[in-house]
C-alpha cells in the first residue's frame, strides 16, 4: 500500500483527499478478495492497537480487533473507567503516555473533543471510532458496500431517513467527497450539523453532485439507489425516548410503501443496532432491498485496509 497515508490520524475524513480514501477502499476490496493472503497477513506483525471505550460496541471493537489479529497483530480492549481517565487523568497525559507503549490508538468517546485532543497530543495515529459528531469509520465502510453492490458511486442518490445523527454527518462528508447525491430527511429541530452540511455543499458543488435537506421521506426517497436508517435514539439519549418517537414514528420509518417511489434495484442500509418496529420494519431489514448484513460484514475489511494503512 502507497506510504503516503503511514502515521496519519483518521477523524473525520475531511482531512482526506477523494483519491487517498480510494487508496483504502481499493485495499479493503483487495484484502476481501484475499488476495495475497500469505503476505497480507502478517502485514501488521507485532503492531499493537490500543482501543479506548467510553462507549460499548459490537462491530466497532469485534471488527478491530479481528482486523489487527488477521493481519499479524495484537489489539488491547480499554475501557475509559478501566483507565486512570476514570480517575482524573487527563487525556493528552493518556495519549502521551500510550504513545510510547502502542502503534496505534482507537477510541470510540461521548465528545468529539475528546478525540481531537487524543490526536493532538498522541505521537501515533488515532481513528476515531465513534463520536457525538463523527463516525467515519462506518461511514467509509457504507461507500465500500455501496460500491460494491452499484459498480461506481458518482451520480448515485442515498436517500437518510430519520436522525441527523453522527452517522448521517460522516455519510454527507463521504457523499460529498464522492459525487454521491445525498438527501436528509429529517424532523425540523433534528438537522445534521450545520457545519458539516455546508462543508458537504461546498465539497458536492465542485463535483457536480447535489446535498439537500428536506422534511418529506418521500421526496429523499424519490428515484433514490439506497435508503439508509438508523436509531432515532442514540446511546447516551434514552431520557428522550418517549419524545423522539412520538416525532419520528410514523412518518420517518422506513417501510416497504416508501421503497416504491425508490428505484426498482434500490438497496435498504442500516449501520446496526437495528430497533425492529421503530426506525425500520421486519419487512425491510429482512426483505429483497436489504444489504445490511454484508454492510456489516465490511466493516472488518475497511478496518484491515485502514489500520494497513496508518500504521
Amino acid at each position: 500500500m502507497d506510504n503516503l497515508l503511514k502515521g496519519r490520524d483518521f477523524l473525520t475524513m475531511q482531512e482526506y483527499t477523494g483519491n487517498e480514501l480510494k487508496i483504502i477502499l481499493d485495499e479493503a476490496s483487495s484484502l476481501k478478495k484475499e488476495k495475497y493472503k500469505e503476505k497480507k497477513e502478517k502485514l501488521l506483525s507485532q503492531k499493537v492497537l490500543a482501543m479506548i471505550f467510553q462507549k460499548p460496541s459490537t462491530r466497532t471493537r469485534i471488527s478491530f480487533e479481528v482486523a489487527m489479529r488477521q493481519l499479524g497483530g495484537h489489539a488491547l480492549y480499554l475501557s475509559w473507567s478501566e483507565l486512570q481517565l476514570g480517575r482524573g487523568e487527563t487525556i493528552a497525559d493518556t495519549a502521551r503516555v500510550l504513545s510510547r507503549y502502542v502503534h496505534g490508538i482507537m477510541a470510540r468517546v461521548l465528545s468529539h473533543s475528546d478525540i481531537d485532543e487524543m490526536a493532538k497530543y498522541a505521537t501515533v495515529p488515532v481513528i476515531n471510532g465513534l463520536s457525538d459528531l463523527h463516525h467515519p469509520c462506518q461511514a467509509l465502510s457504507d461507500i465500500l458496500t455501496i460500491r460494491e453492490k452499484k459498480g461506481n458511486l458518482t451520480g448515485l442518490k442515498l436517500a437518510w431517513i430519520g436522525d441527523g445523527n453522527n452517522v448521517c454527518n460522516s455519510l454527507l462528508i463521504g457523499c460529498s467527497i464522492f459525487g454521491v447525491n445525498m438527501s436528509v430527511a429529517c424532523p425540523k429541530g433534528y438537522e445534521p450539523d450545520k457545519a458539516v452540511v455546508n462543508w458537504a455543499k461546498q465539497k458536492a458543488e465542485k463535483v457536480g453532485s447535489v446535498i439537500e435537506i428536506t422534511r418529506e421521506p418521500e421526496k429523499a426517497a424519490r428515484k433514490a439507489d439506497i435508503i439508509y436508517t438508523d436509531t432515532f435514539i442514540s446511546m447516551g439519549m434514552e431520557a428522550e425516548r418517549k419524545k423522539r418517537l412520538k416525532i419520528f414514528i410514523p412518518k420517518y420509518q422506513v417501510t416497504p410503501k416508501l421503497f416504491k417511489y425508490a428505484k426498482n434495484d434500490s438497496v435498504f442500509m442500516h449501520c446496526l443496532p437495528a430497533h425492529r418496529g421503530e426506525e425500520v420494519l421486519d419487512d425491510v431489514i429482512d426483505g429483497p432491498h436489504s444489504i445490511v448484513w454484508d454492510q456489516a460484514e465490511n466493516r472488518l475489511h475497511t478496518q484491515k485496509a485502514l489500520l494497513a494503512a496508518l500504521l
